[in-house]
């Protein structure tokens, strides 16, 4: 098979990956001529390789590790970056300028920006006010909330104070909400007082208040008026507006934690829809995170990047974390392809949008609306577009390289809320084959087993992880002897991360996932529906 893609000779010399080959041939003499020695690299001496990641992206820490990973022979009971103390949201927060760190546009037509220096003001303002609440580190906090700045402010003043983040979306409605929310028992819960989609109002006041009626942890509510002028307070008291909660002028303030200090709940459900409360560490989230944006998706500051994501999936997390590269974002609420299908290209031509990111579903709703992006719109400056979850087909492969750009690196990413990132990646080196990942990940012992636990290349079986990595979750939610968990990702196959999914690794490092027979019964985590409103 031939590429559908190849990466020129200019393009290959200025990725940030080339640059990260240079450096660590430099300071560790790795063999990295090439992707495949890189990762074989990554894999043999992960102390070096997430050392050297560490230092190519800057992370910001109070206190740097002195022995990058212990007990490496573990999975689980591996640590990585054992004494480095640092705070996740300072790491997002470490430009202070007046240019854009967030771009807001809606179906309305509403455009709102936000410089760095507002943006790391906002967060300290709430923040104030989380502390004033009396939010501590390890309490939870929790939002309902579509994609809006003040969801990205609270979720940053949120880890700032040292709290654990867990997000909803509110289309799917208040009974799963509620099943979420109860057992982790959040203190304070942000929320918006509705949402626009495919051009109806949907009033979320009513979904407040039997939230606050069903969860007794919940003390205040934060509530931004972003369908109203003022708050509608009836029901859900005490509440308060999200402009008025904490003190104007605060300064910035980060606690510092431990490298594996909860910071994130994410959501994985199982083939009985029961949700699985996946909990994460600040320091393997941003790593990982940082990793894939530098390296795998050849972000740069000065970038903007928009994902059509709601705040509920795993991908809003890694879209904002992309604060951290120095990157623009450009946040959209509402519906991507009814009544307007043209609205995310329309956006990408007018914020000159240099990464997109959307869904395999919004490609194909694109291609099966006649959408013809490359005449329709300018889109020289976009450079990459990236896909997450479902791989595209070589049917939307072929869409993207006919009908949006003939240059642009298709950057296609699965992974999940399980390990907040990704197995198999993007490459902006390497050339793009229809329906297959470019890679497995970097720093990732990626390997597809038969059920015997025997090494598999060029036939489907299971996709495993065979060495520790830093995004391995702090466990599951309530899960106190962590049996659950082991049950879940670990006791398929000894000291293996068993990714729950059917995959073939091609003789060229590629990774190409199959659809699981519904007849298997596997209980394969996956991302929920979300009724449909998110594509």
């Amino acid at each position: 098979m031939d590429p559908i893609w190849t990466p020129s000779p200019e393009r290959i010399e200025r990725a940030e990956l080339t640059r990260f080959m240079e450096s660590v041939r430099d300071r560790y003499h790795a063999p990295a001529r090439d992707y495949a020695s890189l990762h074989r690299w990554s894999v043999e001496y992960p102390e070096q390789f997430w050392n050297a990641v560490w230092n190519f992206c800057g992370i910001r820490a109070e206190t740097r590790a002195t022995q990058v990973l212990e007990l490496g022979h573990r999975l689980p009971g591996a640590r990585w970056f054992t004494d480095a103390r640092l705070n996740y949201a300072e790491n997002l927060l470490r430009l202070d300028e007046e240019t854009p760190a967030i771009i807001f546009r809606n179906e309305s037509g509403e455009r709102r920006e936000i410089s760095w220096r507002a943006l790391k003001a906002e967060t300290a303002r709430v923040a104030s006010g989380l502390k004033a609440a009396g939010v501590k580190p390890g309490d939870r906090v929790a939002a309902c909330m579509s994609n809006l700045p003040e969801t990205v402010i609270a979720m940053l003043a949120t880890v700032s104070v040292g709290a654990i983040w867990c997000a909803c979306s509110p289309e799917v409605g208040a009974s799963e909400i509620t099943a979420r929310l109860s057992p982790i028992a959040p203190r304070l819960l942000f929320a918006a007082d509705g949402y626009r989609y495919a051009g109806a109002q949907i009033d979320c006041v009513p979904l407040l208040r039997a939230l606050k009626e069903e969860i007794e942890s919940i003390e205040h509510i934060v509530l931004v008026p972003y369908l109203s002028e003022r708050v509608r307070s009836s029901g859900l008291e005490p509440v308060i507006a999200f402009d008025e909660f904490g003190a104007t002028g605060a300064p910035p303030s980060f606690t510092q934690q431990p490298f594996d200090h909860p910071a994130f709940i994410l959501y994985s459900t199982s083939a009985d829809d029961a949700p699985g409360a996946v909990v994460h560490g600040a320091g393997g989230a941003l790593i990982q995170q940082l990793k894939e944006h530098v390296l795998h998706t050849d972000l740069r500051p000065g970038d903007r990047y928009l994902y059509y994501t709601s705040c509920g999936w795993v991908m809003w997390n890694s879209f904002v974390s992309s604060l951290a590269a120095g990157a623009t974002i450009v946040l959209f609420d509402g519906a991507p392809l009814n009544p307007d299908p043209r609205v995310l290209w329309r956006i990408a031509e007018q914020e000159q949008l240099t990464v997109f990111g959307a869904s395999a579903r919004f490609l194909l709703g694109c291609e099966q609306a006649a959408v013809r992006p490359r005449l329709e719109f300018d889109l020289r400056p976009l450079r990459t577009l990236v896909s997450a979850g479902k791989p595209l087909d070589a049917k939307s492969c072929r869409y993207v390289y006919r009908d949006v750009s003939p240059d642009v690196h298709l950057a296609c990413f699965f992974g999940g809320p399980d390990i907040m990132g990704s197995v198999g990646s993007a490459c902006p080196i390497l050339p793009v084959y229809e329906g297959e990942l470019q890679c497995v990940s970097l720093g990732m012992k990626v390997q597809v087993f038969d059920d015997s636990g025997r090494a598999l290349v060029g036939s489907p079986g299971e996709l495993v992880c065979t060495e520790p990595f830093p995004s391995l979750p702090v466990g599951l939610w309530g899960d106190t002897d962590d049996s659950r968990f082991e049950a879940a990702y670990l006791n398929r196959y000894p000291n293996a991360w068993w990714h729950r999914e059917l995959a073939t690794l091609t003789s060229r490092g590629g990774l190409v996932i199959h659809q699981r027979p519904a007849t298997e019964g596997t209980g394969r985590a996956r991302r929920p529906s979300g009724k449909g409103r998110r594509s």
